[in-house]
Formats: structure tokens, C-alpha cells, sequence
């Protein structure tokens, strides 16, 4: 039977509810750093195909305001594009989603918990051990914790101004 295509976790709740809580810029931030974390999931089976490290670039550019949303929506589309193209490969198709996601969250920002559960699925696609459960947990982990620190490091930015 073939894996579903998104991994659910216990954490997805907590994340989610942490997700409706986050201002824009940091679920960008976030996004992008879950993806990345995954790229090289599809830059080893595509070392040729730059779109999915150019959508994390353009998700970026969008939060420091060098690019306009529409700019990172076509990037997110042309990443979700290339994950079409990496179809006989899940864990590259699951990364390529989650860059995609990842800039598209300039657009929406729901995209970043997206963002996040292909990055899981990338992980979840490309073990070959038993212990797949055990780093999906440990990602979502990761994942949680990386949000609660963006939050902290934009309050006290906010407080000191």
C-alpha cells in the first residue's frame, strides 16, 4: 500500500495552533527554514534544477520586502511544478512542496504549515530504517521549538523599540 502523501504527527495540532497565533513575516521565516532543511532531498536526484532552492530564496527576499508577493507565488509555482516533475520520487517530490509552500506562504500564510508537513514527509519518504517514526518526531519537534524562538526573537524586538 503506498504512504499517504502528508505525514500526520501528535505535534500537528500544537504546531497548527501555534501556526494561527504567528505573525506573517515569521511563518515565512519559518517556512522557509523547514524547507530548507529538506532541500537536499531533491537537489540530490536534481542537482540541475534550481526552483525549489530559488522559491526558499524568493519566500526569504519576500520577508526582508526585496520582492513583491507576486514575485514568490510564481517561485511557489514553479517549485510546485518541479515536484510534479519529480513524481517517480517522493522524498524529492515532498521537498520540492515544501519550498514551494514555503514561498507561497507570502501569499497566504496557512502555506507555512504546508510548508512544514511536506518537509516531515520529505524526511518520512526518504528513510530506510525503522526509525521513521522517530525522526518525524524529532523534525516536528524541531519544527515547534523553531517557531516559539522566531515568536521570542520578534517580541523582544518589538519590546525594545
Amino acid at each position: 500500500m503506498a504512504k499517504p502523501k502528508l505525514v500526520k504527527t501528535k505535534m500537528d495540532d500544537l504546531i497548527d495552533e501555534l501556526v494561527k497565533k504567528s505573525d506573517h513575516k515569521i511563518l515565512a521565516t519559518w517556512a522557509t527554514d523547514c524547507a530548507d532543511r529538506v532541500l537536499h532531498h531533491f537537489e540530490k536526484n536534481y542537482p540541475e534544477d534550481m526552483r525549489p532552492r530559488e522559491a526558499i530564496e524568493a519566500g526569504r527576499a519576500w520577508v526582508r520586502e526585496d520582492i513583491k508577493m507576486i514575485d514568490a507565488r510564481r517561485f511557489a509555482i514553479a517549485s510546485h511544478a518541479a515536484a510534479r516533475d519529480a513524481e517517480q520520487n517522493p522524498e524529492s517530490q515532498a521537498a520540492a512542496r515544501s519550498a514551494g509552500h514555503a514561498a507561497a506562504t507570502a501569499h497566504v500564510a496557512r502555506h507555512a504549515f504546508a510548508a512544514s508537513t511536506y518537509a516531515v514527509s520529505a524526511i518520512r519518504d526518504s528513510s530506510t530504517t525503522d526509525n521513521e517514526t522517530v525522526l518525524i518526531d524529532k523534525k516536528r519537534q524541531w519544527q515547534y521549538k523553531h517557531l516559539l524562538e522566531l515568536q521570542m526573537n520578534n517580541n523582544i524586538s518589538n519590546n525594545s523599540l
